[in-house]
Order: structure tokens, then C-alpha cells, then sequence
């Protein structure tokens, strides 16, 4: 299947740092420990996930790639002090909506969205979480601030794109540094359910919008509702002036999107979408029918953000609370099965948002306040590693 990849979580040197998220090679050592901190045989309900820092205090190359990490290396979250590397955001609510700020992953940063509070916070590690907007969202249904992108020329305008439910519709807004949100495109149906919507750059100079059904799979096929329906707009909210055709629809058909991802190059676009009887991928090409899935979930483990690398598919669950790599071959079929990591007390619980920083480095979002099993320091912002090949502990 072209290059293999690894069943565990490589890491990544951040600042000189070597992160990393799930299960990697090697030994760690951490300074920064509570006093009263020894030692546990088992890990506690309370416990972080354990990450795995190859060759810190000893060099990058004094560990053993075969080396198994035990949870104990890492002390427990100490309230909003957690102790995991890879964690770069606490004590949030519950992060849908992730968007991360493009770069070598020397200092990665990103943008994440609280569904409930409506909240917007710039999340850095080594940096409280800094509040940059606070959105007017009603989330008492399955909505509330469900979807996050920077602008396609981000560095230049510094602008940002949320997916929100209000009292009587869901909307895309904007906002300015400094300014108060602006509506961008209106009256997109809200209902008693189907609300949650995704929102991602498609790496081409426009805005993918999936929106969910609002509870009536009839809208999702009617071609005058945005109800259902992946949009391709521009930063006005009007269609792409390079759409198949003149509209901002070129998808049809979702239930309640979890998910929507493009790959840095454009080439290949994605949406998750939980379905009445399991959960659903789809491989998105404007202006053509959905289609059959590329991949069914039976089990229905909640699927929710993506990240579409050269040879790969990422997501995120939000129920079963882990991360699937799906491998692509070079007919642009899946290969094999997912593979299945950072689940249990591997990974960081339930997740749903998801987004490159690069082809190497995301950054995901935990939701365990929502049904899940929270630590002190949750919800978080975690780092994650999407790496290629065999090879470990780092980047060439």
C-alpha cells in the first residue's frame, strides 16, 4: 500500500521539545512534577493519557524503538496544570471546532471553538488559553459553535469563520481582530436536531460549509434548501467563482456532518457524517453526486473531524474516543482496514475537532465534558502526529 504506516503515534520537536500524542518510542523524563507526585502502577480515572518523549535528558537516540511507555511516566493533571507534552490547551468546555494556525510546528498554535459557550480561544503551549471572540449561539440542541476555519489569506487579514446556531436559524459569521462578529450567510435551516455543521479551507482559495439536515432528511435532497448540503463559498458567502456551477451547493445528502478536511495540495476532499444507522465517509468532488460512502462505520464510533494527508485519512471519533488512519493507495482507494490508536488510556478520550498545522502535525480538540470521562484539565487542545513511514522519535 505504498509506505507503511505506523500503528503508533510518531513524535515531533516543538521548540526543541519532542512531542508527541498516543503511544511512541522511548523513555521520558519531566522536571516540571508536583511534589507530593510518586509513581502508579495502574492509571487513575483522573490520570492523563500517557505520552512518549524520546530522548529527552538523554539525548534523541538513547531509547529503544521497541521500548513500551508506561501511563506512570506522566504525573496526573495537577487542575489545569497537565503534565502530557502534547497537551497545549486546558480547561476548556467542550472543543468541536478546531482550527490551527499554519507552520513548521516549531511553536504550533491554533484557534478552537467551544460548542456551548460560543467561545473562541487562541491555544499555545506553555500559554493559558487567550479568549479572542465570544459568539452569540444557542446550544441546546446538537448546534452551537460547531465549525472553525482561518481565511484563505489568514496571514494577511487575520480573519475568522465560525459555523454557529442561533435561536432561529445556523449561520456562518465572520470576525475581525477586534470587531464583533458579522453575519455572512443567513438562514440556513435549524431544527430540533441535525444542527452541528463543519467548516474547513479547501486549500484552493475558498470555504467548505457542511450543514446538517435539521432533523428532516427531505431538506437534504431539496435543491432549494442549504439545509444537508456541502457549500463552496467565498469569503462573502457567495458560490466560488470557480464552482461547477453557479450556486454554493456542490453536495447533497448529509445527515449531521462530524467533519469536513481537504489536503494542503487541494487535490482530494473529505466529510464524516453520522447517519441514522452508521457512520459515513465521503470522498467530496464538487458537483458530483455523494454517492456510496468510501467508508461505513456499522458501529457508529461517532466520527467527527479529518485531516487528508498524501497516503492517508485521519479522524477522529467522538464517542469511541480515538483516532483511525485509514491508508490510501495510489488509485486513491482505501487499502486496508483503519487502523485503530490512541484509544483508551492511549489517547486523550473523546475527540471531535481536527486540523493540520502541516502534513506532519494537527492539533485536536477533546470533548470529554460531553458525555465523557473528564480529567481536571479537560476539555483540551492536543497535539498530534500524522507522520509517515516506519521511522521514529521525530523528523529527519
Amino acid at each position: 500500500m505504498g509506505a507503511r504506516w505506523r500503528t503508533l503515534v510518531a513524535g515531533v520537536t516543538v521548540g526543541g521539545t519532542v512531542l508527541a500524542a498516543g503511544l511512541t518510542a522511548g523513555c521520558a523524563t519531566f522536571t516540571d512534577q508536583p511534589e507530593e507526585w510518586h509513581p502508579q502502577s495502574e492509571l487513575t480515572p483522573q490520570a492523563a493519557p500517557n505520552p512518549q518523549v524520546p530522548g529527552e535528558g538523554g539525548g534523541a537516540g538513547s531509547s529503544s524503538p521497541t521500548e513500551q511507555p508506561k501511563p506512570q511516566d506522566v504525573p496526573p493533571p495537577n487542575g489545569c496544570k497537565d503534565y502530557n507534552p502534547a497537551v497545549i490547551g486546558t480547561c476548556m468546555s467542550t472543543v468541536v471546532a478546531v482550527a490551527a494556525v499554519p507552520g513548521d510546528g516549531q511553536e504550533p498554535s491554533a484557534l478552537v471553538g467551544e460548542r456551548d459557550t460560543g467561545r473562541i480561544l487562541r491555544v499555545k503551549r506553555g500559554v493559558p488559553p487567550q479568549v479572542v471572540a465570544k459568539l452569540p449561539v444557542d446550544a441546546r440542541t446538537d448546534g452551537g459553535l460547531t465549525g472553525l476555519a482561518l481565511s484563505p489569506s489568514y496571514a494577511e487579514d487575520q480573519l475568522l469563520f465560525a459555523y454557529i446556531t442561533t435561536a432561529t436559524d445556523n449561520r456562518l459569521v465572520r470576525i475581525a481582530p477586534g470587531d464583533t462578529p458579522k453575519p455572512v450567510l443567513t438562514g440556513i435551516p435549524r431544527g430540533r436536531s441535525g444542527n452541528a455543521g463543519a467548516l474547513a479551507l479547501d486549500h484552493r482559495g475558498a470555504l467548505l460549509l457542511a450543514t446538517g439536515n435539521a432533523g428532516n432528511p427531505a431538506q437534504a435532497k431539496n435543491p432549494a434548501s442549504l439545509a444537508g448540503k456541502v457549500l463552496r463559498i467565498d469569503e462573502s458567502g457567495q458560490p466560488a467563482p470557480d464552482n461547477p456551477t453557479p450556486t454554493r451547493v456542490v453536495a447533497s445528502g448529509l445527515n449531521s456532518p462530524g467533519g469536513l478536511c481537504a489536503s494542503m495540495d487541494g487535490s482530494r476532499m473529505w466529510v464524516t457524517d453520522r447517519g441514522p444507522t452508521a457512520d459515513l465517509l465521503y470522498h467530496l468532488q464538487p458537483g458530483k453526486p455523494l454517492g456510496s460512502p468510501a467508508w461505513t462505520w456499522p458501529d457508529r464510533p461517532g466520527v467527527a473531524g479529518c485531516a487528508s494527508t498524501p497516503d492517508a485519512l485521519w479522524v477522529v471519533t467522538a464517542k469511541a474516543g480515538n483516532l483511525q488512519n485509514l491508508p490510501i493507495a495510489q488509485d486513491g482507494s482505501f487499502s486496508g482496514k483503519p487502523e485503530v490508536m490512541m484509544a483508551a488510556e492511549e489517547g486523550f478520550g473523546r475527540l471531535s475537532g481536527f486540523d493540520l498545522i502541516n502534513e506532519r502535525l494537527a492539533v485536536a480538540g477533546t470533548v470529554n465534558k460531553d458525555g465523557g470521562k473528564p480529567v481536571s484539565s479537560d476539555d483540551r487542545a492536543v497535539l498530534v502526529t500524522v507522520l509517515q513511514g516506519g521511522g521514529g522519535g521525530g523528523p529527519d
